[in-house]
Parts: structure tokens; sequence; C-alpha cells
């Protein structure tokens, strides 16, 4: 399964190996019509999780479906690559989901960006109870901890970046900034194969388990916690003012583009509106993406109505074998507040800020829906400052389709904004070298994860508020840390790209639209 890339060997790259599906639920959203499915192998797992009615089939009718459905789907449908579907490494009955996985990724377009990474990097499939369970309810399988690496190779420096409230890792006191020793008894430093493997299987468990951690902190002796792993309900957004210089700064972390976010964005929001914050400070650095709808809701709510009044948030435009489905997402200026079904249970007026300038927080790891964030306030001419390093560059989105309990996410279209710029595949780069359309302005930024996010002193927040106090033009030293990876050393704005690993589905830009 192609998702974020989990910890490496010298010999390899090992892939997360979790469990979940399609973006937005059971295969919904504009998919080509006339695709036959369901006739599904007796022997895949997740037959019986199919969002329609099935009949026995084989892994090869499963095949035979997936080709007709990139061959419609796919955006890059002309550059998919001679395959044979018959080859044994996509023929194994007794691996049907790995066979499929890896005649997908097969079909995949093998061409390269300027820059030299895989125009595709983001099309994958998942078990689609899973992906539901996941993107609709809020719940994934961990501990609470979102993991930092500097490296997917030794040094890896792995490192917690966020806990979320009310996990286990929180019940067991692991903090934000805890470096990890041990995992299984196994170094977090280990290059064998053997290693590896327990590595993956104790930081991205694919179901309940429980594990053994070491861990090392500034100023305290080296403790070890037996955590279990278990559904967590993600907590995506939190925020606070901040009192700069006699004036209301608003800090929203916001992490993931998941349903259950809307309602506590919106609250958020309406603090901001009711402290009359003058400026905000938006913290995506951690945010790969989600539903398009709740970053068109963020964008506007940023915004406001005079801006977007009459324009675009983002124009999907998909192959030209598909040209007639092209379909803009407004700027939403009313809650939706989705039920089970997918239907809004809301109208009620969005909050809004009025303000023409915003501050966002960047990685390597802010995405998708996040991108669009920045790119369609763009569009309508608000001043985007990056503080951070650059992004990874996906102004793609898909729907998903489900076939015998499995999703398939081939990427269906490319997004571009009211000025109709949707060129960042090398990503968004603050205050770099990048093209008129991705270099936008702002400072280079590491993660500082000696302080809490939201804490003034926090270096990428310390940054954004002394770019903000300099008029725009002057940005704080880069930070030196020993325990950063010896790439870190490399000049602004080069960044080391050190990321947070999620699982694909949590980096996707997913354009259904709940009904209204």
């Amino acid at each position: 399964m192609k998702t974020a890339v989990r910890v490496a060997c010298s010999i390899g790259v090992a892939l997360m190996l979790g469990t979940m599906v399609s973006c937005g639920g059971g295969g919904g959203g504009s998919t080509p019509a006339g695709v036959q499915a369901q006739m599904c192998s007796p022997n895949n797992p997740y037959r019986a999780d199919a969002t329609a009615a099935t009949t026995i089939g084989s892994l090869s009718t499963e095949k035979t479906w997936l080709r007709d459905y990139i061959d419609r789907a796919y955006l890059w449908y002309n550059e998919v690559p001679s395959v044979n579907p018959a080859s044994a490494t996509y023929s194994d009955e007794s691996d049907v989901f790995g066979s499929l996985d890896a005649y997908f990724n097969g079909l995949l377009t093998p061409v390269r960006t300027a820059s030299n990474k895989l125009k595709d990097q983001f099309s994958f499939i998942y078990p689609t109870a899973a992906w539901d369970a996941l993107i609709n309810s809020g719940s994934t399988v961990g501990y609470g901890i979102e993991w930092h690496f500097d490296s997917a190779t030794p040094p890896r420096n792995i490192r917690v970046a966020y806990v979320h409230p009310g996990s286990d890792a929180e019940a067991k006191g692991i903090v934000r900034g805890d470096t990890l020793v041990l995992a299984d008894n196994v170094s977090a430093d280990d290059n064998t194969q053997q290693g590896v493997s327990t590595l993956n299987a104790a930081l991205f468990p694919a179901s309940a388990s429980s594990h053994t951690f070491r861990f090392s902190r500034t100023g305290a002796a080296a403790f070890d916690r037996t955590m279990v792993a278990g559904a967590v309900n993600l907590q995506p957004v939190q925020s606070r003012v901040l009192s700069v210089s006699g004036q209301n700064v608003g800090y929203i972390l916001f992490n993931d583009h998941v349903l259950t976010a809307e309602p506590k964005l919106i609250t958020a929001f309406q603090a901001m509106q009711n402290a009359n914050v003058t400026d905000l400070v938006l913290d995506l650095r951690y945010n790969g993406g989600g539903y398009l709808f709740i970053a068109s809701e963020v964008a506007y709510m940023i915004a406001g109505g005079g801006p977007t009044a009459t324009a675009v948030f983002e124009t999907t435009q998909f192959s030209n074998k598909r040209s007639n489905e092209n379909d803009s997402t407004p700027f939403i200026s009313t809650a939706c507040i989705a039920d089970a079904n997918f239907n809004c249970t809301s109208g009620a007026p969005l909050p809004t800020l009025n303000l023409n300038r915003v501050y966002v927080l960047t990685s390597s790891s802010t995405c998708s829906a996040s991108e669009a964030i920045v790119n369609g306030l763009r569009g309508v001419n608000i001043d985007v400052r990056l503080i951070g390093s650059t992004t990874c560059g996906k102004p793609y989105g898909f729907f998903g389709r489900d076939n015998c309990g499995i999703t398939y996410f081939p990427i269906e279209f490319q997004g571009v904004n009211n000025k109709g710029f949707g060129d960042y595949a090398d990503g968004f780069i603050p205050a770099g070298t990048g093209t008129a359309g991705n270099n936008v302005p702002g400072c280079a930024a590491r993660d500082d994860l000696d302080h809490a996010l939201g804490d003034p002193t926090e270096g990428q927040l310390a940054s954004a508020l002394s770019y903000r106090a300099s008029g725009n033009t002057a940005c704080l030293p880069l930070m030196a840390s020993p325990r950063e990876s010896p790439l870190a050393a490399r000049p602004s704005p080069a960044l080391a790209q050190a990321f947070v690993p999620k699982p694909a589905v949590l980096t996707n830009r997913n354009a259904r639209m709940p009904a209204r």
C-alpha cells in the first residue's frame, strides 16, 4: 500500500501498513459511470465490507475492474505504464490485498516533477470500513502520538511531535519533545530488516496491541512506558488568543480535515472574532488534508465575505475524458455539521475575521487540502505569509471508489484557485527560490519540539510573531539544535525536510461535498 513513509532500512523503504479507505466514505462523490464492479475473489478478506452486493469472482476479475477504473478515472490515464496483470507479483490469491495494491501501484504514472520527485506520490488503496471510521468519525488506531522523524534512515531522531488529548499516551505522561530510545527493546536507529519491522509494528500498530517504549527527556532520566494501541479519537483543533504588544493575535492549531474538526474550528474562529484579533497564525504544520469543503470554510472564516463574495475557492479539473465533470467549490459561508449520511444539519452563518493577511505555519507534512487553504486565499489576494518549510506539493485530489470492500484512490483531478493557479507539485516555498506561483513571502523556520505548540516561544510561532512585529521584513535566525539531523545544517530556505508521517488517507484533498 502506498502511504506515508515509516522507518526505512538501508536496502529500501518500509511503508505504512495500516488498514483504512475512501475519501468521503464508501465510494461516494463523482466517479465515472459504467464501471463494472463487485465481482470478488472469495479470498478477499474485505469482501463483506463492500458497499454494494457482491458475487463470487476471482482476483483476476478484481484486477480487470481496477484497470478499467484507472482508464476511466485517473488524471494521468495516458501515462499508465504497460504492465502484465498476470504477473506473479499481482496474482497471489493468498494475499489479495497485497496483489491488488502492487498492481495498482504498477499502473501509476512514472513521470517526475522539476525537482525529480514522482508526480504521483499520492494515489493509494485502503480497506473501505476503516477509512470511513477515520475520515468521518475522526477515529484511528494508535496511542495518540504523532511521531516526528528527521529522517527515515539513521540517525532518525524520532521524537514526539503531538499528543492527542484524552489518549493513552497522554495518560502515560508522554509529552511533545520526548525522544524515542527503544521500541520493544529495539533501538530507534536499528537498521536491520528485523529491527525495522519491529519498529514499524510498534510505532504504527495496525490493530489493538501492547508495546513498550523507552523515552529520553531533557533534564530527566530515561523512562519506560507500556502503551496499548486502540481507537484514538483525533483532536484536530486547539486555539488560544495571545496578547502581543497590546493587541490580540489568534493562534489556531489545525491538524486534520476530518468531519469532527468542523464544529471545533467554528468554535475557535468564533472565539477569535469575539476577541477582535488583529492577526491570525494558522498552524498547519501537521495537517495532511481531508475534506475540501472544510478547507473552504476555514478560508472564508479568515477572509470574510468581501473578497470571497463572487470568487471560487477551488475549481477541480479532470482529465480530458472527464472535462464535463469540472466543477467549482465556492467559499462556503455557512456551517454544515454533517450527519452519518453526509447531509448537513446546520446552515448557521460562519464567524469571520475579515483579515487581509494571515500567517501560516508549514512543513513538508502540510499537504493537499491544507495547501488548498493557502492557494485559495492567494486566489482572492489575501496576503498569505508562510513560516516554516516547503509544503508537500499536492494540488491533486480524488473521490475514491469501493470495489469488494477495498476503496481505490487514484488521483482524479487537479485543483486551481480563483486565478487559475494550481501548479505547485513541488510545494509552496516560504521566501524560497521557487517559481512566481509557488514562492510565497515569509520565513524559513524549523519545528521546535522543545516547546509546546501554541507557546509564543516555540520556534515557528515565535518566528511568525517576530516577522509580524518587524512589518513582515525580518525573520528570526534559524534555530541550531544538536539533536537535529546533519541535513538540518543546510542553509535557508532549503531546510531539512523532517516529517510527521500520516496515513495516505490523511494526506488528501477530498472534493466530496455534503448535501446542503
